[in-house]
């Protein structure tokens, strides 16, 4: 019993040895970089040198222990794993819109029957704006009659000066045409948009479905 006590004791005094060099071997010991002009800089602190540049850190035996990332390739892998979580969404994005393709709809015609509600909306719209501004046209030119009895529109020298009601309800029928032309564009804006999404939409069903 004393001698194998001995051999224990031993081994594990051999073991605790390795293991204190081992740890001793790999402990962060120097530092290395590299600058923008090719020159290695090492140090058994960062050198200033290093500072904002890819540095690594080594042990007593000149093994790479860690990198201690730089500004550059930090900008860089920030770039990366943005574009990287960009695609993933991206991504994510069109299996959601796949599936409620195929959830939503049985056939294209279903898709262009939906088209041609939403279409018919816009237009009906369309046609109000229009006759909006049909009607402002006329009390614009009801309003112009008026104002030219005034100066400084009139030409006679003896006109009373514009009244100021009808100065306001002039500027305010302009604004309103503006606006009401506003619309209209940002209507045919609209269509053109509506249109386009439910072509790819239609394009996207038929190749989900295996449709010609």
């Amino acid at each position: 019993m004393h001698t194998f006590w001995r051999y224990s004791l031993l081994s594990s005094l051999l073991l605790a040895a390795a293991a204190a060099v081992a740890q001793g071997s790999s402990r962060e010991a120097f530092y290395r970089c590299k600058d923008k002009d090719g020159l290695i800089h090492y140090g058994d602190s960062m050198p200033p040198a290093c500072y904002g540049l890819d540095t690594e850190v080594l042990d007593a035996r000149g093994m790479v222990v860690r990198l201690i990332e730089g500004e550059a390739s930090k900008a860089e892998r920030l770039k990366r794993e943005a574009a990287e979580a960009q695609a993933r969404q991206e991504r994510a994005r069109r299996e959601q819109h796949d599936r409620m393709l195929l959830d939503t709809y049985l056939s294209v015609a279903d898709i262009e029957r939906l088209r041609d509600q939403r279409l018919e909306q816009l237009q009906a719209q369309y046609r109000v704006t229009e006759q909006n501004i049909a009607n402002m046209r006329e009390r614009q030119a009801r309003i112009a009659k008026q104002v030219a009895r005034f100066r400084p529109y009139s030409n006679n020298v003896n006109a009373p000066p514009l009244p100021d009601h009808l100065a306001e309800e002039m500027v305010n029928t302009v604004n309103s045409l503006r606006a009401y032309y506003e619309m209209l564009e940002k209507n045919k804006r609209e269509q053109e948009a509506l249109r386009q999404s439910f072509a790819a939409d239609i394009q996207r069903f038929k190749e989900l479905k295996g449709l010609q």
